[in-house]
């Protein structure tokens, strides 16, 4: 859902912030005389790079408030100057006062993390300092010598296990001779230990077979650290095992069993029991990784898991393992239990959207069948219905604008469908097979209309978990697009004959695209690293090799044509770059390069209408609203009246090269505001588009390499996020500071800001119906990148 706020709105809200931040500032008000509000907590001798850590070590109920969440607080449960004790509402956040108990806990525990961190000899000292009910906590660490190691030895009684260690240690352990001593590299080894045990056959294994000894009675501040993997008591080694049978069963989608199963046994290993007579044992086979005769391994079971929640046809999974009755041969039966999904659901979902005048909904119903021939294979039918309608020419909801209309089909198998072949990708993710049909209807009034049917074929797959690759060999797509009569004599009068070239027209296309995605995976974490997307779409290349021998004939405008349609000639790649910084804790840096270049060719002298860049809206510039940046220096009161100027928006404002770029700093304000956590960020965004030629449409658009610096719009602004966890609310607000469409130092428009009327009045004299917006609001779901 996407909306934009009006100033007014904007105004109310920050009132009512304010109010609500005030309520807050006198909160001592409603203490007791005893009582004191913690309102400040230093930490004195600490290096900054445990502040944060030891920070978390203050107990919470010692530590200040957030001044909003107490505001809330305070809002609903005070009465007469005092704190309720009838009822208190579960709002905000109760004040913090002052324990000294909690704060010698929380003494104690600084000074302890600090001698896992090396300091063996440290000492914290607390003090509070009280005045005006308020309670000022200082936490003073004289941390004393950093402890070193010294040597580091090993004893293994387990010769297997020993040579086992040996041979992969420097693959993971963080344990150096002359390193700082640190606990927690010395619970990483431990843990290390145990994957590396129970990836090889140590289905017995335990953590606490591993053990420290740390001798630190030296003068020099250096540790003699000794590792120790100790064996199962009573025994003399661990006993590795190997996997015999494995037996899966699948329950009713209540997880009971209430008929007769299927029962069936591939590959002499497999044991499927299905009471839900839905699956596909020999299909659902391929997901399963627990292989008769391997090693006991817990990174197999992972993919297992991994692979068949993947399917999107399991909601429960669990996998345990039975040892052989025969003592002697060392082997695991596991056992899988599966309840699953119901097979089919149908979602309706609505929006309602109002922006710059017009307002409307759209609403749509999606239809999911997710087992269609019993091997996880997805279909997925889905109708949508918009309406726009046009606010400035009548009363709310009088006049209709544009109205759109999509329906479309989508089988998903979860494996590669190639003839000849039979890939098995399955280790690094489930690959799929994707066969579509959609059709869209789209009608602007006294405009436009546009009738588009696409069919594809497309493949998708895993190289490694950081690497994904999209491939659609062939994608076929008909489109018949043309304007409203009077429209387009309007435009042909006034000599807009690109526009008419460009979305009044019938064609044929066979393309390809391609899509590398890179580090995906790592956009949730606050890691260092580089995201790359990569696509490329290209068109008309095998007909047009073809043509001559085919004998393609060629219509009234010299095009050659497949079925009687002229057929399109072009290749569009963009690239999406970026680059994320962590600058500790919750705070990022994000720098983001977005350029793009379509090219017609041989067939084709235009691209068409859907293949064009735009710029601007939630994830571009932020400072404009989409499709209203660009192209190059163009102006739109160059469009002789204010009905073509309002009847080509949206349409005018594309380009075949794109160039985008963001710089966002994101942070954290609250843990917990309602149940959500609420992070800031702060951006500059800048960009545009460009014709590849000179029109007369587009005067100053085309792309010229010592102009297009100059031409690139700026934008800045702030946001909020509110983190739900399973999904994030944004609201950003950007204002314009260059605007490429005026010419030298007009561009820079941010001075015009505090002074816009007359701007603005000017500017509605040349460009009406079009309005000058400083300032965008955007409301939408998700990340902007």
């Amino acid at each position: 859902m996407k909306a934009y706020l009006t100033p007014t709105y904007l105004t109310t809200a920050s009132i009512l912030l304010l109010l609500l931040i005030l309520s807050g500032c006198s909160a001592t008000r409603y203490l007791n005389d005893d009582q004191a509000l913690v309102k400040k907590v230093n930490l004195v001798g600490i290096n900054k790079e445990y502040e944060e850590k030891v920070y978390s070590y203050v107990q919470k109920d010692v530590r200040p408030n957030s001044r909003f969440n107490l505001a809330l607080y305070n809002l609903v449960n005070t009465r007469h100057g005092k704190y309720r004790t009838d009822k208190i509402r579960k709002i905000g956040e109760a004040p913090n006062i002052l324990d000294s108990s909690l704060v010698e806990i929380s003494r104690v525990q600084i000074e302890k993390y600090l001698q896992t961190k090396g300091f063996f000899k440290a000492k914290v000292t607390s003090d509070i300092e009280v005045k005006d009910k308020k309670a000022y906590l200082t936490f003073t660490a004289d941390k004393g010598p950093l402890f070193r190691v010294r040597n580091f030895t090993y004893v293994i009684p387990d010769s297997a296990v020993k040579k086992l260690y040996e041979a992969n240690r420097q693959s993971f352990t963080h344990i150096r001779e002359n390193k700082r001593y640190d606990a927690d590299t010395l619970a990483y080894e431990r843990e290390q230990i145990y994957q590396m045990m129970k990836d090889h056959g140590y289905y017995d294994y335990l953590r606490q077979y591993v053990r420290f000894s740390v001798d630190s009675n030296l003068n020099s501040s250096q540790a003699d650290l000794k590792l120790f993997i100790d064996n199962p008591p009573g025994k003399e080694h661990h006993q590795v095992y190997t996997i015999n049978n494995t037996y899966f069963m699948i329950h009713d989608t209540d997880g009971k069993n209430h008929r007769h199963s299927d029962s069936t046994v591939v590959d002499s290993q497999y044991h499927f029991v299905d009471y839900s007579t839905r699956f596909s044992s020999r299909k659902l086979s391929k997901y399963i990784f627990l292989k008769k005769g391997d090693l006991y391994n817990t990174t197999n079971e992972s993919l297992t898991y991994n692979r068949l929640y993947e399917l999107n046809v399991f909601k429960n999974l669990a996998i345990t393992y039975n040892k052989s009755a025969d003592s002697t041969l060392h082997e695991l039966d596991p056992s899988i239990e599966a309840t699953p999904l119901k097979r089919m659901s149908n979602r309706i979902e609505g929006e309602y959207t109002f922006n710059s005048g017009r307002s409307g909904f759209n609403i749509g119903d999606t239809y999911t069948n997710r087992n269609l021939f019993r091997g996880a294979e997805q279909l997925e039918i889905k109708f949508k219905y918009g309406i726009l309608f046009d606010n400035l020419a009548g009363k709310a909801f009088s006049s209709v604008y544009n109205r759109d209309l999509e329906l479309g089909a989508k089988l998903t198998f979860p494996r590669l469908i190639i003839p000849f072949f039979n890939l098995d990708m399955n280790r690094n993710g489930v690959p799929h097979t994707t066969i579509s049909s959609s059709v869209q209807l789209f009608d602007q009034r006294s405009a436009f209309k546009n009738r588009i049917f696409i069919n594809s074929i497309s493949y998708d797959w895993v190289e490694t978990q950081y690497k994904l690759h999209s491939l659609t060999p062939i994608s076929l797509e008909y489109r018949n697009g043309s304007f409203d009569p009077a429209f387009r004599d309007s435009l042909q009068k006034q000599g807009y004959e690109l526009y008419i070239r460009t979305n009044d027209r019938r064609y044929f296309s066979v393309g390809s695209q391609y899509t590398f995605t890179y580090n995906a995976i790592r956009l949730l974490t606050y890691d260092n690293f580089l995201y790359a997307k990569v696509n490329i779409d290209a068109a008309g290349n095998l007909i047009g090799l073809l043509s001559r021998g085919l004998g393609l004939k060629r219509d009234a405008n010299g095009d050659r044509t497949i079925f009687g349609l002229p057929y399109l000639q072009y290749v569009k790649t963009e690239l999406d770059l970026r680059y994320y910084l962590s600058l500790g804790g919750e705070k990022q840096l994000v720098m983001r390069l977005n350029p793009g270049v379509g090219y017609p060719y041989g067939n084709s002298e235009i691209l068409p209408f859907e293949k064009n860049f735009y710029a601007g809206g939630s994830s571009g510039v932020r400072a404009w609203q989409a499709r209203t940046l660009g192209p190059g220096n163009y102006n739109r009161s160059v469009i002789a009246d204010e009905d073509t100027r309002r009847n080509l928006r949206g349409l005018d404002q594309l380009g075949e090269i794109k160039l985008e770029g963001n710089l966002e700093y994101r942070f954290k304000i609250l843990n917990n505001l309602l149940g959500a956590k609420l992070k800031g960020a702060t951006f500059t965004d800048f960009g545009n588009l460009w014709r590849v030629r000179e029109t007369a449409d587009n005067p100053g658009g085309e792309f010229k390499f010592n102009k297009f610096l100059g031409q690139l719009a700026i934008g800045a602004g702030a946001g909020l996020r509110f983190d739900l966890e399973y999904f994030v609310l944004r609201f950003d607000a950007g204002i314009k500071v260059k605007d490429p469409q005026f010419t030298g130092k007009d561009q820079y428009v941010l001075k015009y800001f505090f002074n816009s009327k007359e701007f603005k009045e000017r500017y509605a004299q040349t460009n009406a119906p079009d309005r000058y917006n400083f300032i965008q609001y955007n409301f939408g779901i998700g990340m902007p990148f």
